[in-house]
């Protein structure tokens, strides 16, 4: 869910956003964030309770590298889903958005930087699954 929704919110942003778009975004980026909030509590549980447990993956340097991608990707996402939250403010208090081609281009540009580096913490996870990465 978090790699499609972030996909979905590349392939609306490839136009101006109309107000239904925008509404569109809105609710994308909600659906990402929920799927990264759950991703974060099932790790959490597979890391101290099942699985190979926590020393294993705390030595394992692709793990390491993939949550440090998972902290990478959250800090970038701040931005798009200020913009997002502060469209919803103005369509709720019945205004209208002003659409700027210059924040649709910044958007679209760390929407991008965010499902590269998903796919590269993808990789990561593929590593660890075979043992590639473990240090000690």
């Amino acid at each position: 869910m978090l790699f499609a929704s972030l996909f979905a919110e590349l392939m609306l942003l490839r136009q101006t956003p109309t107000i239904p778009i925008a509404q569109a975004l809105i609710r994308i980026d909600a659906i990402y964030g929920v799927s990264a909030m759950a991703i974060i509590v099932i790790g959490l549980i597979r890391v101290y309770f099942f699985e190979k447990g926590a020393t294993y993956y705390l030595h394992s340097g692709t793990f390491i590298a993939k949550i440090v991608l998972f902290v990478i990707v959250g800090l970038i996402s701040i931005k798009p889903t200020r913009a997002f939250i502060a469209w919803r403010r103005t369509l709720k208090a019945g205004g209208t958005l002003a659409f700027d081609e210059s924040q649709r281009l910044a958007l679209r540009r760390i929407v991008h930087m965010e499902l590269g580096l998903l796919l590269l913490l993808i990789l990561c996870a593929a590593l660890m699954a075979k043992g590639i990465g473990y240090i000690g």
